[in-house]
């Protein structure tokens, strides 16, 4: 019993020890460890793949990557471990990198990185955008894009297109080198639209890369539709759905197929006073040859169809004596052409001869079905 008080004090002592040793031997965790793809210093990094950044054993809380004094955008993912470019990055450019990160009991890694992309063998560019930009246009107004050489990888390329617009639409392709936009309905009135090209370090096919970005903006104007019944002879132009004008018209004389007004959604393209016409396939000399200059001519294919003024009014409203246009009297065709919008419908109905969707904008000849296929992306998930 004498020995009861200090056989405690000495377990006391030696369990005090044993915790004071377990303090001294607990280690700190080890920091973040953040990696980027590419990689720092490379020298000739492929701009296709975007870059990349992400962190093990911890969480991103910063990345900020420049190419020259431009910011490139991207987003976290939701575990804020990995940073992912929005785009691809542009070829033949120097980027600079800098990463944080937070690991275990607030233990800290920061990462500072640069890199640049390859200069590419072959360059593909944007020769042309419709609308331009700052243009108001009419309702049924595609996007047209032409590019500077063929696209290989049409889907690639698509990807990096976008159309911020808050309506249904989808790409088509018209060719190697061009690809178009339309609306499954007619754009709002009065509504604003964003294209962007992403196509900066896109790879369009084997040592070509998309060199540039563009953006256009453009704003849809009143709605705009006019419609033409050749049987009857007249047109009809509403604006916003009210009746602007009727127009006593004549038509092709339909004698040929080239004299035969095309049915079908046209769409305004362009317009011109006065405008020279020539009769296609036909010489100097030759029956039903002629070389006129028209006014107020606002075109509606590339088969050489306008709506324009003539000064034959005996028939218009009566006959069909033109070679395809639709011609007015002079008063109410100067109307149309001081109103007309590029991507104005123009709707015509009565000939047995169709307006084929490749005819100059005839893109809403296509049903939508049918317009869908032509994308890229059509049978990708």
């Amino acid at each position: 019993m004498r020995h009861t008080a200090p056989l405690a004090a000495l377990l006391l002592v030696c369990a005090f020890a044993v915790v004071l040793m377990g303090a001294c031997a607990r280690v700190t965790p080890p920091p973040p460890r953040i990696t980027m793809s590419p990689a720092a210093d490379a020298v000739s990094a492929p701009p296709d793949k975007g870059l990349v950044v992400t962190a093990g054993g911890g969480r991103l809380t910063s990345v900020l990557a420049f190419a020259g004094r431009e910011p490139v955008p991207g987003a976290f993912d939701a575990s804020h471990t990995s940073w992912r470019s929005a785009w691809t990055l542009r070829p033949g450019t120097e980027y600079v990198v800098n990463a944080a990160a937070v690991g275990r009991e607030g233990v800290a890694a920061r990462l500072a990185g640069r890199f640049r992309t390859l200069r590419p063998a072959h360059g593909l560019g944007i020769g042309s955008v419709a609308p331009y930009d700052g243009e108001t246009v009419g309702v049924g107004m595609p996007i047209i894009v032409t590019f500077t050489g063929h696209v290989q990888d049409r889907a690639a390329v698509e990807r990096a297109l976008e159309v911020r617009a808050g309506v249904e639409g989808a790409w088509h392709w018209a060719g190697d080198s061009r690809v178009v936009y339309r609306t499954r309905k007619l754009w709002p009135a009065r509504h604003r639209v964003v294209f962007a090209a992403h196509l900066a370090g896109v790879r369009a096919g084997p040592g070509t890369y998309g060199t540039a970005d563009r953006t256009v903006s453009f704003t849809v104007g009143r709605a705009m539709v006019s419609t033409v019944d050749t049987l009857t002879h007249q047109m009809v132009v509403r604006q916003d759905g009210e009746v602007v004008q009727r127009m006593p018209i004549s038509a092709g004389m339909a004698t040929t197929t080239e004299y035969t007004t095309t049915s079908g959604i046209h769409l305004t393209m362009d317009k011109g006073n006065p405008v020279r016409m020539i009769s296609p396939g036909r010489d100097k000399g030759d029956p039903g040859y002629y070389d006129v200059m028209i006014g107020y001519a606002v075109r509606i294919s590339n088969s050489g169809e306008y709506v324009h003024a003539k000064d034959n009014i005996w028939a218009q409203g009566r006959a069909n004596v033109s070679h395809g246009c639709v011609n007015a009297r002079p008063d109410q065709a100067r109307w149309f052409y001081e109103h007309a919008l590029r991507g104005d419908p123009v709707i015509v109905t009565g000939t047995d001869r169709k307006l084929e969707w490749t005819n100059g904008w005839g893109y809403w000849q296509l049903p939508w079905a049918d317009w869908l296929k032509g994308s890229a992306l059509a049978n990708q998930s």
